[in-house]
């Protein structure tokens, strides 16, 4: 079971962001391909190096089911990337679910989920919405929903981006778990913000520079971003893990892996 507490780290979804996250479902024209991070067993080495820090357990698909209010201004967070009710993308992700089940139990707090998006309400959520969270988790076309949104809004986008950048595996999976965290958005707290400190540092493999001191640079970058917030300031999941992974220059993120979040040992053999 997911551990309450305010350390687990949840993504700022700028405002712009969110309302891009209202728009399209269809999925990225740059999804990555079964490379890379995209491999079936890469990507299931990050959603469970992304779990870790989310919720302190390796076993990511027992996360459907997760939801609490953390503290963090955001809401509700739920779900295997954390969802969050006050930064848009529980919204849409609800309202596609709805769009594949009508009759679904989290149906009826659309509205609800629109009043409150940008803010840290519960009002028309509590005390039901948990529940009816819980009862949809054991759906297939939840479960399903929870991955398209999770692929469509964070995995696509930071894959295809970290390709472009020249960047291997491992950096394609520090863009992404920054993008869970910090949101899409071009803000200077949210993922482009960071990739723009960062490339004013170093250049991207693309842009001829070294893999290794962009990646770096980029690490930097976020810890300056996560320390901006409270609620983000244990910075463990990039500097005893991502830092860790590079340090060793394990650029494709080879198994076995060992690290820690917020004290905590993992490994995946």
């Amino acid at each position: 079971m997911p551990i309450p507490h305010l350390r687990a780290a949840r993504r700022t979804l700028l405002a712009a962001a969110g309302a891009a996250l209202l728009t399209s479902r269809r999925p990225s024209a740059e999804a990555a391909d079964a490379t890379g991070l995209a491999d079936p067993v890469k990507k299931d080495i990050a959603m469970r190096l992304v779990s870790s820090a989310e919720n302190s357990s390796l076993d990511w698909q027992a996360q459907y089911k997760y939801i609490e209010d953390i503290g963090d201004g955001r809401g509700y967070t739920g779900g295997i990337i954390g969802f969050c009710s006050g930064t848009g993308d529980m919204l849409a992700l609800v309202e596609l679910y709805t769009e594949w089940d009508a009759d679904n139990p989290l149906a009826k707090y659309l509205p609800a989920l629109r009043a409150v998006n940008g803010t840290a309400s519960h009002k028309g959520l509590a005390p039901g919405f948990p529940a009816a969270w819980r009862k949809a988790a054991r759906t297939a076309a939840f479960r399903r929903a929870q991955r398209h949104e999770r692929d469509r809004v964070y995995f696509d986008p930071a894959v295809a981006r970290a390709k472009k950048d020249g960047l291997g595996t491992l950096g394609q999976f520090v863009y992404y778990d920054a993008m869970v965290m910090h949101g899409p958005g071009a803000g200077t707290l949210a993922f482009g913000g960071i990739r723009a400190r960062a490339r004013r540092h170093a250049a991207t493999p693309a842009d001829g520079g070294g893999q290794r001191a962009y990646l770096g640079a980029f690490l930097d970058a976020r810890v300056w971003a996560m320390r901006q917030e409270a609620a983000h300031r244990d910075v463990s999941r990039v500097e005893t893990a991502q830092r860790v992974f590079l340090k060793a220059g394990n650029l494709d993120l080879h198994t076995p892996l060992k690290w820690k979040v917020y004290g905590d040992s993992y490994e995946i053999d």
